[in-house]
């Protein structure tokens, strides 16, 4: 069970004040993750990685991420807390690691950069082994050789790249054509595995940007089994009010401050939101949160609401804790957390992937997420001592 971590702000924020200072940072969930219900499964001590763009490109040294990895466990390394109080970036991915797939080393260890590009996962790709051949015949000369790991996750970065006609380019890609690349990419290893006869889910959980824009996925390949956790704030600030306890503020109703998490950072259930399962998540340039449904054959029917219910019982036996969700719940707009998104673009997306014109101020579960739900109900069957 790993978990990740991603951050876009308008202004470059200190990397402790994600990943070692809070009380729940990603640190702290390598050892004490509160949704970890498999108590016979390691902790994340497989290796961990942080990676960043610099606030202010330099032109000689270019727009490539800065990526820092270490096999040894992420509480117990001094680098990375010395590091962390000394790097700012308005965009920052960080990953601590459990191991399903490939040795112990660096160059297993997320993200991964290709160009620009960053790239992590949570999650694994079901007999990767009997697909890993199809995967490498689809990939190019230069794409072939990219992988120096032995992971799923990092083949799976390789197959995405290969959706994208130029991968090396410099200027920034758009979200429009990362987020059809990340589609193509889960279509691909949805079709190898119905083609190798594979009938155990996939999880999906991919995250990637190419230090403007942000795609990430909660996703799993199937109609009947929740995703592994995936969790959502906005706000104006980060703000640390007392030691290690930190708070999303919001004081404008135009988001300063995105973060995309395994876990919750903090331990106010108004701060986060769960994303739902087989969901896309988008993340502007103009810093815009756009949500769309992923549909496929694994998306439940507007008629099969109600009817088709996903257990979390693969995922978390795979040591991926999904929601704790227990899908008795139907909020209302109400309910949900205030999470508003001004649309500066003007536009949000519908669930065919088109684009049509929004409201200046939407809120998103008017995105087609009818299923979306407030982090208390989330959490609370299960794990009411979180907060």
């Amino acid at each position: 069970m790993c978990r990740l971590l991603v951050f876009k702000g308008t202004q470059p924020i200190q990397l402790c004040h994600l990943v070692t200072r809070p009380a729940h940072s990603i640190i702290n969930q390598a050892f004490d993750s509160r949704l970890r219900l498999d108590a016979t499964r390691a902790v994340n001590g497989d290796g961990f990685g942080v990676g960043w763009y610099d606030s202010s490109p330099d032109l000689e040294l270019g727009n490539a991420p800065c990526i820092f990895t270490s096999v040894t466990p992420a509480w117990n390394n001094q680098n990375l807390c010395r590091i962390a109080e000394k790097i700012k970036s308005p965009l920052v991915f960080a990953h601590v690691r459990a191991s399903t797939a490939g040795a112990l080393s660096e160059t297993n260890c997320h993200p991964w950069r290709y160009g620009r590009l960053m790239w992590m996962h949570n999650g694994q790709i079901s007999d990767f082994g009997k697909i890993k051949r199809r995967v490498l015949e689809s990939l190019n000369q230069d794409l072939f050789l990219f992988p120096q790991g032995h992971t799923d996750s990092e083949f799976a970065f390789a197959v995405f790249l290969s959706h994208l006609e130029n991968p090396l380019q410099t200027q920034e890609f758009g979200y429009k054509q990362l987020r059809k690349a990340m589609l193509d990419t889960i279509n691909d290893f949805n079709n190898w595995s119905r083609q190798a006869g594979i009938v155990e889910p996939s999880l999906m959980n991919f995250c990637v940007t190419d230090g403007q824009s942000i795609i990430c996925t909660r996703y799993v390949s199937s109609k009947t089994d929740q995703a592994a956790s995936l969790y959502f704030s906005s706000g104006t600030s980060f703000y640390e009010h007392t030691q290690g306890t930190y708070r999303m503020v919001k004081t404008d109703k135009r988001e300063k401050i995105i973060v995309v998490a395994s876990e919750p950072l903090t331990f106010e259930k108004a701060d986060w939101m769960e994303i739902p399962t087989n969901t896309l998540v988008v993340v502007t340039a103009k810093m815009n949160v756009l949500m769309m449904p992923i549909t496929d054959e694994y998306a439940i029917q507007s008629g099969e609401q109600g009817l088709v219910k996903r257990d979390p019982q693969f995922a978390l036996g795979r040591g991926f804790p999904p929601s704790m969700n227990n899908n008795n719940h139907h909020n209302n707009n109400n309910n949900n957390p205030a999470v508003m998104v001004q649309a500066q673009a003007q536009t949000t997306l519908n669930p065919i992937n088109s684009v049509a014109p929004a409201e200046n101020k939407i809120q998103h579960n008017h995105l087609h997420l009818a299923t979306a739900q407030p982090l208390a109900h989330a959490l609370r069957p299960v794990h009411d001592n979180f907060f």
